[in-house]
């Protein structure tokens, strides 16, 4: 991937002037670059990676991985129906992959029954899903290559004999 990318992949806070200074282009160069990087669709968005975890709300909800197994369409294969799929609003990531099932998706809600109602009256009912497999998650250790968990020092007492 190209250096640029890398850098704002990594962390996208580093300034212009900074990336210039680590990859030795000009300002104006960087600038132009990450301008044509936003305008091909490249880099769609700059994102911050928040520990949910560590934030007191009730309001942060649940999370749920959800594998799709689906018949796909003559002409058109998976995509339609990922698109159906991905267009709810519940569904904050869709996959095609490999193995027993199709489609994994990533669904939020504000609690669990939010999910399941949103497999039981939504996803599972639509025409070519032929099952469903859903795994809530229950605690993020690391996301997007960043870890999540800081590092306490040993509260215990050492004993010595």
């Amino acid at each position: 991937m190209e250096e640029i990318l890398e850098i704002l992949e990594n962390d996208a806070r580093v300034s212009v002037e900074e990336i210039a200074k680590m990859t030795g282009r000009s300002v104006s160069a960087v600038k132009k670059a990450i301008k044509q990087y936003e305008k091909q669709g490249i880099i769609l968005k700059y994102r911050t990676v928040i520990n949910k975890e560590l934030i007191k709300d009730d309001n942060v909800g649940v999370r749920a991985l959800i594998e799709v197994n689906v018949a796909p369409q003559k002409n058109v294969g998976f995509d339609y129906l990922a698109e159906r799929i991905y267009r709810f609003p519940e569904v904050t990531s869709c996959y095609l992959v490999s193995g027993t099932y199709d489609l994994l998706i990533i669904v939020e809600g504000k609690d669990i029954h939010t999910v399941s109602n949103f497999v039981a009256e939504k996803l599972s009912p639509m025409e070519n899903v032929r099952g469903t497999v859903t795994h809530f998650l229950l605690k993020k250790y690391k996301e997007d290559g960043q870890i999540l968990k800081r590092f306490e020092k040993n509260k215990r007492l050492n004993i010595s004999f």
